[in-house]
């Protein structure tokens, strides 16, 4: 039988077993969750799924009650077995906690290695570069091919945020990427941009690197405006993170504070948290408003919805730049357009799906006048908004994701028989 029969024949089948590791799964949130918990999503009728991964712990590092005392917990949500496995109650506000929770849980994830033995292939899903590790332990063990995952360019983020500065250190670190792209059968990342630089820096077959970007759960119905409250919303949902830039969405707030009905929302939890209270408070904006409170999910689907525009601050850096946050889907799936600030991939995905404004510079003048350009044509806006609804309806729901995941699992099959 030939490869193609093969792979045509386990198309067909609903035999397809496929082991997942994961630190990061739901109820955890996050980019890293949503990418994974969309995946299982679009391929949980086509595959028996099993995913090991770490107890709920993310940001905050409390862990639930019921998994106290306990190395590993078997459950299962729907058709999906699920092994939660221990990690230390560390909240995710510090590089060294980071680092204590990923090596903590690279070893934990070894523990159900005896109980899993069913599967066909195994992806390598979050976080970057750790997961590889225990991927790598059960692909070897069972003999099973392994496909790797890339949300984020590690370690190079690590080198542009300056936390890793030792020449000996990058090359053992570079060493290691290098043996996690070699080994897999295929690698997923999720932009364009991490692919040409995995080919380029480590010399990997571009053959075995199949683009998948993060999907779409949930696309809500397109509506012609956002807040009903005399008021314009220019908003921030996500990560208070490193790679994000939010000083120029506070001096552009600083700009248009005569503008008393536009209002700038920056909403989510992460490191940059504290230093925004302070700076907003000292310059006296009351047109800013941080919120870091944790929003179930209809009061965030109320909150987004109730935007006018969606801004995606990225921070000026070469390898942060080259991915695609999961946000840039979520926010497009609500209909609204988007100014992002970039020279990268985020640009380049904005200008190709026309669903938003590029601003190129860290000018806080250039983001001000676009949040006006917005402000004054609704009709622009609702056109900008419709576009970017449009593509992702057509291109990136769980169930069309699913399946181009789906084309790069069965040659990974089919190859190792």
């Amino acid at each position: 039988m030939s490869v193609n029969d093969k792979v045509e024949f386990v198309l067909q089948s609903s035999s397809i077993k496929l082991l997942i590791i994961a630190q990061y799964f739901p109820p955890d949130v996050g980019g890293a969750t949503t990418r994974v918990s969309n995946i299982v999503k679009g391929l949980k009728d086509r595959c028996k799924i099993v995913v090991i991964t770490a107890y709920p712990h993310y940001p905050h590092g409390e862990i639930p009650q019921k998994y106290k005392g306990k190395i590993v917990v078997p459950e299962k949500e729907g058709k999906i077995k699920i092994y939660r496995v221990w990690i230390p109650p560390l909240p995710h506000n510090s590089i060294v906690n980071r680092i204590i929770l990923h090596l903590s849980f690279i070893l934990s994830a070894l523990c159900p290695l005896f109980f899993i033995r069913d599967f066909d292939v195994v992806w390598a899903a979050n976080p970057n570069l750790f997961s590889f590790f225990p991927a790598m332990v059960y692909g070897f063990f069972y003999q099973k091919p392994i496909i790797r995952n890339v949300d984020d360019l590690w370690p190079e983020v690590f080198y542009e945020l300056g936390l890793v500065e030792s020449k000996l250190i990058r090359r053992v670190l570079d060493f290691i990427a290098r043996l996690s792209y070699s080994v897999p059968e295929a690698i997923t990342p999720i932009s364009n941009g991490y692919k040409q630089w995995i080919i380029d820096k480590y010399n990997i077959d571009k053959e075995k690197i199949h683009v998948i970007e993060v999907g779409v759960d949930n696309v809500q119905p397109l509506i012609y405006k956002g807040s009903d409250k005399n008021q314009f919303t220019v908003m921030y949902s996500g990560a208070l993170g490193l790679g994000y830039d939010f000083n120029i969405i506070i001096k552009a707030a600083n700009l248009l504070k005569s503008q008393k009905d536009i209002v700038f929302i920056i909403r989510g939890r992460g490191e940059k948290a504290e230093k925004l209270r302070k700076k907003i408070e000292e310059l006296n904006l009351d047109n800013v408003v941080l919120n870091t409170s944790f929003l179930p999910e209809k009061e965030l689907f109320t909150l987004l919805r109730s935007a006018n525009i969606f801004v995606l601050p990225m921070i000026a850096g070469n390898f942060i730049d080259k991915g695609l946050p999961t946000k840039i889907f979520e926010y497009q799936s609500y209909g609204k357009p988007i100014i992002c600030i970039s020279k990268g991939e985020p640009a380049r995905y904005i200008r190709k799906t026309n669903s938003g404004i590029v601003v190129e510079s860290d000018d806080e003048k250039s983001l001000a006048e676009a949040v006006m350009k917005v402000y004054d044509d609704k009709e622009y806006s609702y056109r900008l908004g419709s576009n970017g609804w449009k593509y992702v309806l057509n291109n990136l729901t769980t169930k069309k994701i699913g399946s181009r995941f789906l084309r790069i699992i069965i040659p990974a099959i089919c190859n190792n028989k």
